[in-house]
């Protein structure tokens, strides 16, 4: 990606194919998928180029994503935008739960309750944000996630059911 700060301010990027992805759902197991990923040795997902993540650690049943906070996150007010801050914490905290799957099956959000408790701007620092499962069964599971900036304060959070399932053709 290539982005200036100058008074044009552009913003170019590219992404890897998700078909990539997509193909080894059924050979892989999320936690061996989600470290390859952190570990460069399979391109991270389309949204993470879009948003401009900084990076990844998988552990079974936690995630944690950084990013650092960019003018092209911002919203009208000029702090970062919620969607944004939505993404984090909904990837985080489902990412969570694919990490605790084995090869062949898969997993969506249910839905997100997000609380945002202070705003963010460049200024915010790195941010990071971590997923953990809560509980986990055979059909669903619940899963949370916090963001907190650079100095380690909470600035918003996240629950999230996901509903888990076989993969077709698995």
């Amino acid at each position: 990606m290539t982005q200036t700060q100058d008074a044009l301010r552009t913003r170019t990027f590219a992404w890897s194919d998700p078909a990539e992805h997509a193909s080894l759902l059924g050979r892989r197991g999320g936690l061996e998928l989600l470290r390859a990923m952190a570990a460069g040795e399979l391109p991270p997902p389309p949204v993470f180029h879009l948003i401009g993540a900084a990076g990844m650690v998988a552990e079974e049943g936690s995630v944690t994503i950084e990013l650092d906070p960019q003018e092209f996150h911002y919203n009208p007010l000029g702090t970062v935008h919620g969607g944004v801050i939505s993404t984090l914490l909904d990837t985080a905290a489902a990412c969570s739960v694919h990490s605790t799957l084995p090869a062949g099956v898969g997993y969506t959000s249910m839905d997100l309750n997000v609380k945002f408790l202070r705003a963010v701007t460049v200024n915010s620092g790195r941010l990071t944000c971590t997923g953990t499962v809560l509980q986990r069964g055979r059909r669903t599971a619940l899963a949370e996630a916090r963001l907190v900036d650079g100095s380690g304060r909470l600035v918003a959070h996240a629950t999230s059911s996901c509903m888990i399932f076989e993969l077709p053709g698995a």
